[in-house]
């Protein structure tokens, strides 16, 4: 785990759609985890931001907390076009100590973008688990 950014491409075009969010927490760090409905396999960007924005406008993006972790995944598509809700479920009721909100920031061009709202800025990592298909970050807790 380091504070770097992590990228991964998608080998082949992914049909998949953000279809849940959560926040466990762990010995030594917190999981967020993004469930998927749809097919394929997601690319991802994740980074630290100082302000995070809106990949759709560019405008900024309302989440507590004072260190923001950015999450751009591809090869999404919209809840809807998947038959899923409007509303993505966040769960962030674990007693996570660092991880103070989380924002679905949108869909636009095969592009999701989650910002989640950090105490302090620490150690993480990123990986793609699947049966069923989800992105999970481990962000250390020290």
């Amino acid at each position: 785990m380091d504070q770097s950014p992590k990228t991964q491409r998608p080998a082949e075009p992914a049909h998949l759609a953000v279809s849940a969010i959560t926040i466990d927490s762990h010995s030594g760090f917190d999981r967020l985890t993004v469930d998927f409905a749809g097919t394929g396999e997601p690319g991802w960007f994740v980074n630290y931001v100082p302000s995070p924005l809106q990949e759709i406008a560019g405008k900024p993006v309302k989440v507590a907390g004072s260190s923001y972790l950015n999450i751009n995944i591809d090869g999404t598509i919209s809840r809807s076009e998947a038959g899923l809700d409007a509303a993505t479920p966040i769960d962030i009721s674990s007693s996570s100590s660092n991880v103070v909100d989380i924002v679905h920031a949108g869909t636009y061009e095969g592009r999701a973008q989650i910002v989640v709202g950090l105490r302090s800025t620490l150690p993480y990592s990123v990986q793609l688990l699947d049966d069923p298909t989800r992105l999970v970050v481990d962000i250390s807790k020290a």
